[in-house]
């Protein structure tokens, strides 16, 4: 570890840095190395000191960052970018070598944070300001949080992780560190955040103001974001693959020490619950709410309630927003078809078994609607689709014509001239086929649409600037109602919750009279659809459900779409045929977690691998 004069690279250019008078254009989430300072020279001064802290948020994961940066939903089954690039736990060629964990990059950012809540107390000119005091303490919980937040974030990647001491090492110091248990990794994050939390503000407020929110302090840490995270932590904390999990028995310390627990604890879904309850009073208690349109067709509203989420609800609806976001540059172009103006990329393919897990209008499956059919074309267009679409695509639910394109879509966002641009054609033949571009087709014949502003545009360029959700009163919802699910069956807010998601999404609600199974499988499939392709959802929950080796939830196998090898026209069948898309590895145990990569094994002989690698 380097001592406190050694140099370090310092991050700048954040937005309207922390009060600072000089504010640009950037936010906190997206910093740049400003210059080479001892350690001395930074923590005496406050510009220097608040650029260190800014460079804390660097690595929080921008959940539209796909698919290169963000990976997740293109290793789980929602989407593929085999045309560009295939993850290597979906070849199976992931080891201890090649791992896309992220771990050096995290632990670093809490090296840092460590360095800082060492040193912040040594800024007089912070302390000198009318609100100094206010100030530091602030800082310091931001710090904290950010500190057990990367510690959390490689819990969910490697499991069990590698604790250091809470003070910056020195040379002499000992490195060799074996993993904490899960249970005193979850103990140590929970209890950091709940620090944290008693020295940042409840909400990003104007100084001097408790009713007043400053836009250029958006994403800041605060009290809701807190427990918002907090909350997460302990419905996956509760669930199966860290609670009771004999399946792993053997993944021991080299001193025999087991790192997880293998008693089940029910009591930890009432605290998921609670903590999930807690989140969504003290939210909606700040003015948050499920964001809606309005609309005289209630389905329509419906629509444009889950559609327009991502850029005119986020102020109602977002707990924890990123200013910074590649959602324009990398996802919106990735997603977008060929047919888009300027011609996107058109290669973030939807697999077909998400495409089936989309309900049909009223509510129910496309295996139990009787009217459910994949060999007959529409005479109808409407505004979600042309006619001569194949049937399997009408009348279905809202949120799939706002998260899905497929063949006869109306275009997500501007269209090339002409009238086979102004619907998708992804047919062989068709403007966004595989017959007329090498690699930017999807495979699976659909592609992603949640987040494609209707006005995108790559030439000329016309993008919707808006901030990323990384937590959003739906997901707390869906926590809430899972964890009580477990904890109470049949308690009334289940479906009080559960019921709110869908009822805005415009699927009727469910009765009561549901078994705990059946319940656990509407709010498994409501989490699945309507947080779908944000950021890694659900890569993480098929690990800890502890299903990703069954039906309907395989992470490996055979993937199907339509074929994309065929077709000559919108309503060709042979186009309309379920084909093996791609095929990824068998999924193995070892899957669950990532490795610690290779590096840090060689340097930490207490460091244990997590079996299979």
């Amino acid at each position: 570890m380097k001592t406190k004069y050694t140099k370090i690279l310092l991050s700048a250019a954040c937005c309207l840095l922390l009060m600072a008078p000089q504010g640009c254009k950037k936010g906190y989430f997206d910093t740049v190395p400003d210059n080479i300072l001892v350690v001395d020279d930074i923590f005496t001064n406050r510009g220097q000191t608040e650029r260190w802290l800014a460079g804390l948020y660097g690595s929080i994961l921008d959940p539209w960052d796909q698919p290169y940066t963000n990976s997740l939903p293109i290793s789980s089954d929602e989407l593929d970018a085999g045309n560009w690039t295939n993850p290597p736990i979906n070849s199976g060629a992931i080891n201890a070598d090649a791992n896309p964990s992220s771990q050096n990059a995290m632990y670093e950012k809490i090296r840092l944070a460590t360095v800082f809540l060492e040193n912040i107390d040594r800024n007089e000119e912070i302390k000198a300001l009318v609100n100094g005091p206010e100030l530091i303490k602030q800082y310091k919980g931001e710090a904290r949080f950010l500190r057990a937040f990367y510690y959390w974030q490689l819990m969910k990647q490697l499991g069990p992780v590698v604790l250091a001491p809470l003070k910056s090492a020195k040379p002499e110091d000992n490195f060799q560190i074996p993993r904490s248990s899960w249970d005193e990794c979850v103990s140590f994050v929970l209890a950091q955040m709940e620090e944290a939390k008693a020295e940042v503000p409840l909400n990003n407020y104007i100084t001097g103001s408790d009713t007043s929110l400053d836009i250029t302090k958006t994403g800041r840490i605060n009290k809701i974001i807190i427990t918002a995270v907090q909350s997460q932590i302990q419905l996956y904390h509760a669930s199966p693959l860290f609670n009771g999990n004999t399946e792993l028995s053997d993944f021991r310390n080299l001193d025999g020490k087991q790192l997880f627990n293998q008693t089940y604890d029910a009591t930890r879904w009432k605290k998921a619950a609670d903590a999930a309850k807690t989140a969504i009073d003290l939210a909606e208690a700040n003015g948050k709410q499920l964001y809606k349109a309005t609309n005289a067709d209630p389905f329509r509203a419906a629509f444009l309630s889950v559609r327009d989420l991502y850029w005119d609800g986020w102020k109602a609806e977002g707990i924890w927003l990123r200013t910074a976001t590649a959602i324009s540059g990398a996802w919106e172009i990735s997603a977008a078809p060929r047919s888009t103006q300027g011609t996107a990329y058109n290669g973030l393919a939807v697999v077909q078994n998400l495409v089936d897990d989309f309900r049909m209008a009223d509510g129910t499956t496309i295996s139990t609607n009787a009217g459910y059919r994949e060999n007959t074309y529409t005479n109808t267009a409407t505004p979600y689709y042309v006619a001569g679409t194949n049937t399997m695509y009408t009348n279905r639910e809202p949120r799939f014509y706002a998260y899905v394109t497929f063949n006869g879509a109306v275009n997500p966002g501007v269209p090339k001239t002409g009238e086979n641009n102004a619907r998708v054609e992804f047919f062989f033949t068709g403007t966004s086929g595989k017959s007329g571009a090498p690699r930017d087709f999807p495979k699976t014949g659909y592609t992603a649409r949640k987040n494609i502003h209707p006005t995108f545009s790559v030439n000329p360029s016309v993008t919707v600037a808006r901030p990323a959700m990384l937590i959003r009163l739906a997901e707390l919802y869906l926590n809430y109602a899972e964890a009580l699910n477990e904890a109470e069956p049949g308690n009334t807010d289940i479906l009080k919750y559960l019921n709110a998601v869908r009822n805005r999404a415009g699927l009727p609600s469910l009765a009561a009279g549901l078994s705990q199974a059946e319940m656990r499988n509407q709010i498994r499939l409501e989490r699945r659809i309507e947080l779908c392709f944000e950021g890694g959802h659900r890569y993480y929950d098929v690990r800890r459900w502890k299903i990703p080796d069954q039906p309907g939830s395989n992470q490996g196998g055979q993937f199907f779409g339509m074929n994309m090898d065929a077709g000559t026209s919108l309503s060709d069948p042979a186009f309309h045929t379920r084909t093996v898309a791609f095929t990824r590895t068998v999924w193995q145990r070892r899957y669950y977690f990532l490795p610690y990569g290779q590096n840090e094994m060689d340097r930490n002989k207490q460091l244990v691998q997590f079996p299979g690698y």
